[in-house]
């Protein structure tokens, strides 16, 4: 790995790329190998980006919220093909009887958006619009990306079968356990450290551009997906106190490159760190797994998951998560990326507060990702 380029190539995200803040984190069986945090977490350049300074890293929080409930599943004996209904009844309405936790967090359970106009602040809403919505297509026979509904249906699980929510199952089994910087619903304490995010400058390359067009056209199945549940739309609500402190499990997460990078250090670990196992191997399999590959309904560009995660589809030409066909992680809005790679032992994170338009990790953070597993 040479991290000489690896620090060059980042430097050059500010000098080339229009970077206003970030950091990347690369660990390496286990280790880190290289920490860089460069920029400001203030339009005006005020404030310096420290080793301190967390944001928000938006659906890459859905990574952290699947490890959650398979956590969950793994320490009850639950199988991925057990039917959801089976700890949830009221889930069964509306023909999602059949719906198994494979269908459901691998985007096939057609619940990618709510025919009810619901609030996303209103959780106990969100939950019962959740459980009258009927599939928008027959579930396990294709996927669709889940933008705003999945963090709800993680969250609601959780809850029933261990009686707490995910933010706290997060806390107590994975951040405190590991001392990570990484909150979903921060709290007061942390605000002061907490980078502003900023929305993508106007004039950039919207690609791809039927996706955009579509998110823009009322009516549209990307639109609903990413409008209901309803509210919070602008970039700047997420930059509110009061809206940081929601736990928002399908893009709310807030940390440091540093801890998320570790996390995923110990799912390509195996699933233990610091000589603790959090996961077995056939959990770590289930996160490698691909379970669905193809046209994503949603996104309208060939997707893949595997229990909670995305992959590279089969055939992709370009690569999210390296080379290995075992990586998979989890993207968020505007550039924010991390991942596992248990065939090499390395797990990667990059965080920034400057957001560009493009539907998948762009280049500023790919660019890292190439030097990494060029030697």
């Amino acid at each position: 790995m040479e991290l000489d380029r690896l620090a060059s190539v980042f430097e050059e995200n500010f000098t080339q790329f229009g970077e206003l803040g970030a950091a990347v984190s690369v660990w390496q069986n286990g280790k880190s190998v290289l920490e860089l945090h460069v920029g400001f977490r203030d339009a005006k350049r005020e404030t310096p980006w420290t080793a301190n300074t967390v944001v928000l890293f938006w659906s890459a929080t859905k990574g952290l919220g699947s490890a959650c409930l398979l956590h969950v599943l793994q320490e009850r004996a639950i199988a991925l093909t057990h039917r959801v209904a089976e700890f949830w009844p009221q889930f069964a309405e509306a023909g999602k009887s059949e719906v198994t936790f494979a269908q459901l967090l691998s985007h096939q359970a057609g619940l990618c958006a709510l025919d009810e106009a619901v609030d996303v602040r209103d959780y106990p809403a969100v939950i019962a619009a959740l459980e009258k919505q009927a599939p928008l297509w027959p579930p396990g026979t294709a996927h669709g990306y889940h933008a705003r509904t999945f963090g709800f249906l993680l969250d609601e699980l959780v809850r029933r079968l261990t009686g707490i929510t995910l933010s706290q199952y997060w806390r107590t089994t994975f951040a405190d356990t590991l001392d990570l910087d990484i909150w979903i619903g921060l709290p007061d304490s942390e605000n002061e450290r907490v980078a502003t995010i900023y929305p993508a400058r106007a004039g950039g390359n919207a690609s791809p551009a039927e996706f955009y067009r579509d998110l823009a056209t009322p009516g549209t199945l990307v639109r609903k997906a990413f409008t209901s549940p309803r509210g919070l739309h602008a970039v700047s609500d997420m930059n509110k106190p009061e809206n940081r402190a929601r736990q928002f499990v399908s893009f709310g997460g807030i940390g440091s490159a540093t801890s998320l990078a570790k996390f995923y250090a110990m799912l390509a670990n195996g699933g233990e760190l610091d000589g603790r196992r959090f996961f077995a191997p056939e959990t770590i399999a289930q996160m490698t797994k691909t379970l669905v590959s193809g046209p994503d309904r949603v996104f309208q560009i060939p997707t893949a998951f595997s229990a909670g995660f995305m992959k590279d589809p089969v055939g992709a030409t370009g690569r999210l998560f390296g080379p290995s066909p075992l990586a998979f992680g989890h993207p968020g809005a505007g550039g924010s990326h991390a991942f596992a790679d248990p065939e090499n032992g390395i797990s990667f994170a990059y965080v920034m507060n400057q957001m560009e338009q493009s539907l998948l990790p762009n280049e500023k953070a790919l660019r890292l990702v190439e030097v990494i597993y060029r030697s």
